[in-house]
């Protein structure tokens, strides 16, 4: 790789991993809540900055998008639950979006069957574990995110798994409301799901276009 990509591309990757891994270290120390909260957001926020930087056209910017918007979510949730859904849930209608604009060709029987259960069974999972009405609703864009990201043409082993690793992570956060409420593993998992899924989903969509870019 060129040493100007190197001194202005990586970096940015290499910092939203730091402040991920910051984030997890620190999350119950000393530090005061607001920068816990910043630090939170830098990790998709880098995310979005290095998607811009490394590749340019509609599609960057639409996952440079969900992961802005989902910087923005990371702090809101913080503070309140009801904006950190509404502003994930924005997120995931721009990767709907995005996914389908790159609807794979043919999908066999199974996979076509994996779409529809990661569809239909998100909200009723969501719904099963945390007894709230209202999750499902989330849960139907959380499902459809990841349907279509698992029959997009993106590869699945890192963007449709990192769809699913998402939906992990939001498992463990409504089963905290519920039936793991009082349960360490959510909030030992929760974080390292989510983020590992996100770094996925950005570099294996950024991965895709820069190839097809090359062609």
């Amino acid at each position: 790789m060129p040493r100007r990509a190197l001194i202005e591309k990586r970096p940015w990757l290499l910092a939203s991993i730091a402040a991920a891994i910051a984030f997890y270290v620190l999350r119950d120390g000393a530090m005061p809540g607001a920068y816990q909260m910043l630090l939170k957001g830098a990790a998709c926020a880098f995310l979005a900055v290095w998607a811009i930087v490394r590749h340019g056209g509609r599609d960057t910017q639409m996952l440079a998008g969900i992961m802005g918007i989902s910087a923005l979510a990371d702090m809101a949730i913080e503070i309140t639950t009801v904006a950190g859904a509404a502003l994930f849930l924005l997120a995931h209608v721009i990767a709907i979006a995005l996914y389908l604009r790159h609807r794979r060709d043919r999908l066999t029987g199974s996979q076509k069957a994996a779409s529809l259960a990661l569809l239909v069974l998100t909200p009723l999972a969501g719904w099963l574990l945390s007894g709230d009405p209202l999750v499902p609703v989330y849960g139907l864009f959380l499902g459809g995110m990841a349907a279509s990201a698992w029959s997009s043409s993106f590869p699945r082993y890192r963007v449709g798994v990192g769809a699913l690793l998402f939906v992990a992570s939001d498992m463990l956060i409504f089963a905290r409301e519920g039936v793991l409420a009082e349960s360490a593993l959510p909030e030992l998992l929760i974080w390292p799901l989510y983020y590992l899924g996100q770094l996925l989903i950005a570099t294996g969509v950024i991965g895709t276009l820069r190839g097809r870019s090359l062609r």
